[in-house]
């Protein structure tokens, strides 16, 4: 067997790719109406002060639907200060709907790839490859999947595994001591149940861990809706930040499940620059 290949485009450096214009060439289908359509970046819309666009992996990914709930919490600063929202996820619009009543996210603000057109144009992590001889994609792509959650081509993984079980001082809390979550097998937990846990103001010990727990038991629950095909499983995602000119700002590439962020405790913090201390 092969060794497995770390780069989501070997032929291309991120140097290299011209991502404002693959971004604003884009024309995909829109969650909210189907309808196929551009990403809407650089129209004239008055109060625009930039553009925010996330590229997310399988729309059932720990990734996909953990920026999603950033985004949900912080979706009202970012329109305050003018930063237009976009997303493209890989699925189709069943998946798109899905996620959509799910995490919050505006369907007007998703668009949907079904093959990952846009990842591999845009140059991202296609997550590990090893060939598995005799095994179908979608098959491939479950043990490759398996091998990247024991951290193997997935730098950062495990460490991020057990941040969510430990906690973090330096992220914020993220459960309202009055919310109820339902992450089964587990009880009905209310927010005030982790301060025992540590305290308050910070995220406490187990919080995170349970937060993805639900996100788990909501794809498993809907896999079929989530991942229309499973030949994509491993392919990691981006996030990009556009003048309205299309020249980008600052860009991420994911390296590995659960690292949509270069600082996953403040995932927005690149934002910062522009006031949204909130983040």
């Amino acid at each position: 067997m092969s060794s497995p290949s770390l780069q989501g485009n070997p032929a291309s450096s991120p140097q290299s790719i011209p991502v404002g214009d693959i971004l604003r060439s884009l024309c995909l289908e829109r969650v909210a109406d189907g309808a196929r359509v551009p990403l809407g970046l650089g129209e004239d819309s008055p109060g625009i002060t930039s553009y925010l666009v996330l590229v997310w992996p399988q729309l059932g990914d720990f990734d996909s639907l953990e920026y999603g709930g950033w985004i949900q919490r912080h979706g009202s600063d970012l329109a305050d200060r003018g930063i237009a929202l976009r997303a493209v996820g890989l699925g189709d619009r069943r998946s798109g709907l899905r996620f959509c009543e799910y995490t919050g996210f505006p369907s007007d603000r998703l668009w949907v790839d079904p093959q990952a057109e846009t990842h591999r144009q845009l140059g991202l992590y296609q997550g590990l490859q090893w060939p598995w001889p005799g095994l179908k994609p979608g098959q491939r792509a479950w043990m490759n999947l398996l091998l990247m959650c024991a951290g193997v081509g997935s730098p950062g993984t495990l460490g991020e595994v057990w941040r969510g079980y430990r906690g973090d001082r330096q992220a914020p809390q993220l459960l309202r001591d009055d919310e109820v979550i339902h992450a089964p097998p587990l009880p009905p937990l209310r927010g005030s149940q982790f301060r025992l846990a540590g305290g308050a103001g910070f995220q406490r010990p187990l919080e995170l861990a349970t937060l993805r727990l639900r996100n788990m038991g909501e794809v498993l629950s809907h896999w079929g809706t989530y991942v229309p095909n499973g030949a994509y499983l491993t392919q990691r995602g981006g996030t990009f930040w556009l003048d309205p000119q299309g020249k980008v700002l600052y860009e991420y590439r994911d390296r590995g499940l659960l690292g949509f962020s270069a600082t996953m405790a403040r995932p927005l913090s690149f934002l910062e620059i522009t006031g949204l201390e909130t983040v």
